[in-house]
């Protein structure tokens, strides 16, 4: 799937699809869709939609395909709006423009925050049916009829009266011709052909046969090879480099070696990686030489005992004090990406121009960064892009192309820079430690009063200042502020906690992750401390989200809540509303004398408005359960002397396949706008087994990952 990089020189005087092409552009800023000017085959950057003379249609997509299937859902809403076929249709990734292919949401291109859909629910589909209604224009005015006798079908323009059909290549130019709407009619949801409907992924036949190419597959011509070293200690600087061992090794090409880092360049990636393994760097670790994991969570803790900025405040806090008053903590590690595609960077710098070949989830982000290291306006860096083997947020952040652009710099001609899997565990930006802090009284068995303490840093604050109001973090108290239950009295507040010595970012679930464990823990405390049944104590607490009782109802039916269980089993529930979408997960655990966790089941039901791909949805929650239970039963990052203990995947534990449960996704239709899908089943797999350990025990974890030697026989005896 090539890119769709034109330069604006390109777009002034020569066309890509020669005279006969229709070029329709949408304005991502008003929603407004407008023609572009064909003259001479023509053709503009700002467009998602082509259409040539031989009836061959390209959609450009404006999102990274990364796994989550979003190339084959956008390209189903414009073919739905133009009555396209979706076979054979070309795929294209929109060049870097902001201006152009920004994410409305985001306000920047970006992939991530399970935006895709939300974001481009509209306007794709205006962009196809502001399409459909200029090819439909020009066919009537051909055959002298009114545009509303005809009608479109499978590519081509139908006038049933007459008999008459055309396919859309065939008035392409005479299209350009028709004034698009101002305000192009969108199809009911009882005419929807493909959205609604499971549709083979566009990008399964590259996968298959192997064409498909990845950011690491990227080879210019004459590319060299390099892998690095970073000081293993945030902050480190390098302090000695012996190189005599390296320099000798067949196909090291060069050393390169830097303040915070080093690199080896070499014809190949192996000698290049042997040649790293040959130095012996001396490193300064610099201020954070000692800190700990434990360092980190006392820090954590101290902040927790500060007041926050408020995000949420209905009067809980004067209702709290009095009787049956509840408290708890609740605590999620730092964590790593660990995507399986490594981290990856191709560069070639030359005089007043850089070139990158790099898989990003930012496009534009990425072109900057570049553009800054370089020393280059942004104008001069041409980004391609590629697909992702694995982002869940790694690739939101641009320190690899940074470090490539540096090493580049040093480098006479293309060099890919590729991390080993160490240096990423190792050196990446990691999902932070976040704190919890809950309080509620109980009167008759429900909550009069809820207080809920968020700690953690501002990624969106160092990410996209635009969106930090220098108060309160809105990732950071998303599903904290607003839950799927009605408290009658609630408060929320913020602290801003930036760990020292560690660089965070975001991970896959983001802020929910955090305050969907917290809240659904401590649901289910208070439906134990009232003595009620965490299913029925929840359909007490929902009032005016009748779809979060849908899903919960689902779920509970579909996992068999209130049948019997063995000895030492247990079934948990958790309920959010995250990403605009409703999903309720129950997991069926069993706890072992030693305290071994095993996840038997998880069943999960899902409403996130308007399914576009049933079957990408299913796929999804599946996906983001496998990687949250990864979180939850294995996964930390641990610091001792500033250095990350972990290294691979021996012990940075993913799921392994003999460890995971049988998964029900059940899929509730809807007719609401869409909402996110990429991250919701990552969120809710921690609570779900947490509250379902403490149904098996009477124990009720406040950290995660599992921790079995809270969980052994004897000592929850």
């Amino acid at each position: 799937m090539a890119e769709a990089a034109l330069t604006r020189r390109q777009l002034l005087g020569t066309g890509a699809l020669g005279i006969g092409g229709l070029l329709l552009g949408v304005n991502l800023r008003s929603a407004e869709v407008q023609a572009a000017p064909l003259a001479g085959g023509l053709f503009a950057p700002d467009a998602f939609i082509r259409i040539a003379s031989d009836s061959r249609a390209t959609i450009i997509i404006p999102q990274t395909e990364m796994g989550q299937g979003i190339y084959t859902s956008l390209t189903m809403l414009i073919a739905e709006e133009l009555d396209l076929p979706l076979a054979g249709v070309t795929i294209e990734a929109a060049p870097a423009n902001d201006a152009l292919y920004g994410n409305p949401i985001l306000k920047v291109q970006s992939t991530g925050g399970s935006t895709s859909m939300r974001a481009y629910w509209p306007l794709m589909r205006k962009a196809g049916s502001s399409a459909r209604s200029m090819l439909r224009s020009a066919a009537a005015r051909r055959w002298k009829v009114d545009p509303e006798s005809c009608r479109t079908e499978a590519g081509e323009v139908i006038h049933d009266a007459s008999g008459k059909r055309v396919a859309y290549g065939a008035i392409a130019v005479a299209a350009m011709r028709e004034r698009p709407p101002i305000d192009p009619p969108l199809k009911k949801p009882s005419e929807f052909r493909l959205i609604g409907r499971s549709q083979h992924r566009l990008d399964t036949p590259g996968k298959t046969d192997g064409s498909v190419q990845y950011g690491i597959d990227a080879m210019p011509d004459g590319v060299r090879f390099a892998t690095l070293a970073c000081s293993p200690v945030l902050g480190g600087k390098v302090a000695h480099v012996d190189d005599s061992q390296a320099k000798g090794l067949a196909g090291v090409r060069q050393i390169i070696v830097m303040d915070d880092m080093v690199a080896v360049v070499g014809e190949t990636s192996w000698a290049a990686m042997r040649g790293l393994a040959a130095l012996d760097v001396t490193w300064d670790d610099g201020p954070n030489a000692s800190l700990s994991t434990e360092d980190l969570r006392e820090d954590l803790v101290r902040a927790g005992r500060q007041d926050g900025h408020v995000a949420h405040d209905t009067g809980a806090r004067a209702k709290l004090p009095g009787d049956g008053l509840i408290e708890a903590h609740y605590e999620l590690p730092l964590l790593a990406h660990a995507p399986m595609e490594p981290m990856n960077c191709t560069v070639h710098l030359t005089p007043g121009r850089c070139e990158v070949w790099v898989g990003t989830q930012v496009m534009t982000m990425a072109q900057r960064a570049a553009a800054e290291e370089a020393g280059l306006t942004p104008e001069q860096v041409v980004v391609h892009n590629y697909l992702i083997g694995g982002g869940f947020g790694r690739r939101l952040e641009v320190d690899g192309v940074r470090k490539a652009v540096r090493i580049a710099r040093h480098v006479d001609g293309p060099v890919k820079v590729t991390w080993s899997r160490e240096e990423d565990i190792g050196k990446a930006p990691y999902r932070s430690l976040y704190g919890g802090w809950l309080k509620a009284r109980l009167q008759n068995g429900m909550p009069v009063a809820w207080s809920h303490r968020v700690a953690g840093p501002a990624v969106i604050g160092r990410w996209l200042p635009p969106a930090f109001d220098g108060k309160v973090d809105i990732d950071a108290v998303d599903a904290a502020s607003e839950t799927p239950y009605d408290l009658p009295a609630m408060f929320v507040d913020w602290v801003r906690h930036e760990p020292r010595g560690i660089y965070t970012g975001f991970w896959r679930g983001v802020g929910p992750n955090m305050n969907v464990f917290a809240v659904e823990s401590f649901v289910d405390r208070l439906a134990h401390e009232a003595g009620q049944d965490p299913l029925q104590f929840r359909r007490a607490l929902i009032g005016k989200h009748a779809r979060a009782r849908t899903v919960l109802d689902l779920a509970a039916t579909k996992a068999g809540w209130g049948t019997p269980l063995p000895a030492e089993s247990g079934r948990g529930i958790s309920l959010q509303w995250a990403f605009g979408t409703y999903l309720c997960t129950i997991a069926e655990v069993s706890v072992a004398d030693d305290g071994a966790v095993t996840v038997r089941r998880l069943t999960s039901a899902v409403d996130c408005g308007t399914p576009v791909n049933p079957d990408g949805i299913i796929s999804q929650i599946q996906g983001g359960h496998v990687f949250g239970l990864s979180a939850a039963l294995h996964g930390q990052i641990t610091l001792v002397n500033g250095r990350t203990q972990q290294s691979n995947f021996h012990d940075y534990r993913v799921l392994r396949i003999d460890e995971v449960p049988l998964i029900d996704v059940h899929l509730v239709r809807s007719s609401e706008e869409p909402g996110g899908i990429g991250e919701p089943g990552t969120v809710s797999v921690q609570g779900a087994v947490n509250n379902a350990i403490y149904a098996a025990t009477g124990v009720q974890l406040s950290r995660m990952p599992v921790d079995r030697s809270l969980l052994r026989k004897e000592v929850r005896a």
